[in-house]
């Protein structure tokens, strides 16, 4: 077997663009395998040399050509990351020469834009739906819970907190969570918590053995853990959702991203900046 592709993501930034896409891109050869380095904030001409020897280290003792993603809107630092022995994808110079054509004109004051927090409304919301979300995290506290825009409910360690606050980080979306327990598993009503905010509430499920494998990890051989203790609580989740008409997902082979991109559009909810 071949060894791996070295991949570097160059980012004067925090890298998050470049591993975005350059992900997309690599998924499509799923035959291949890649040893990837992440390189944030390379956002001076030195920090740019050093990874420069770095890829070309690579180069050398690897003996491939190392692919190089690079999310960087300095000219000079970009001309210090092109002396590099890689195949390069700078997004920058790909896309921002189509929409300079495009838009009829050139693009001006993007460094400064891209360096800032920039739309200080954007982050607020951000910030405001994150702590909405860790306060309302496993139903610690029913407070404002009225605001929220969307309710998640599953068994404990279905994904319900990591899809939470992937919503209020990347949409802006006050989402909060609900754990089903024993208690509520019993009964054919819905939890007391929740009952008023029906309209807002959005189901999560798991494959039983999934959810034992998970469970295991946490708590090793405890009737928490056991097979037939999942298969009844998720069994028992379902029909609650079933029975009150609550639209719900099965987070086994769905990644976070595509979980919220579900329950937005199950839940018609909109991105808030």
């Amino acid at each position: 077997m071949s060894s791996p592709r070295h991949v570097f993501y160059i980012s004067d930034r925090t890298g998050l663009t470049a591993e975005n896409i350059g992900e997309a891109l690599l998924n499509q050869f799923g035959n291949l395998s890649f040893k990837r380095h992440t390189h944030p904030f390379v956002d001076t001409p030195e920090k740019a040399r050093a990874v420069v020897e770095k890829v070309n280290r690579s180069r050398q003792e690897n003996g491939q050509r190392p692919i190089a993603f690079v999310s960087v809107v300095n000219d000079e630092i970009r001309e210090v990351i092109k002396q590099a022995d890689a195949f390069h994808i700078n997004f920058f110079e790909t896309f921002l020469g189509l929409l300079e054509k495009e838009l009829n004109t050139e693009a001006v004051a993007a460094e400064q834009g891209h360096h800032s927090i920039g739309n200080t409304k954007r982050y607020d919301a951000r910030m405001e739906a994150v702590n909405f979300s860790l306060n309302h995290d496993d139903g610690v506290s029913d407070k404002n819970l009225q605001e929220a825009d969307v309710i998640l409910m599953g068994v404990s360690r279905s994904g319900k907190t990591p899809t939470c606050l992937y919503l209020a980080l990347q949409y802006g979306i006050r989402a909060a969570n609900y754990p089903l327990i024993p208690d509520d598993l019993e009964s054919t009503d819905l939890p007391r918590m929740v009952k008023p905010y029906k309209d807002k509430l959005f189901g999560l499920t798991i494959q039983p053995e999934r959810l034992q494998a998970i469970r295991q990890e946490r708590r090793p051989n405890s009737t928490y853990a056991k097979i037939d203790t999942c298969r009844s609580e998720v069994a028992d989740a379902q029909s609650m959702f079933r029975r009150h008409g609550i639209p719900f997902a099965n987070t086994t082979d769905k990644s976070v991203e595509e979980l919220a991109v579900h329950i937005l559009q199950a839940c018609k909810l909109k991105r808030k900046f």
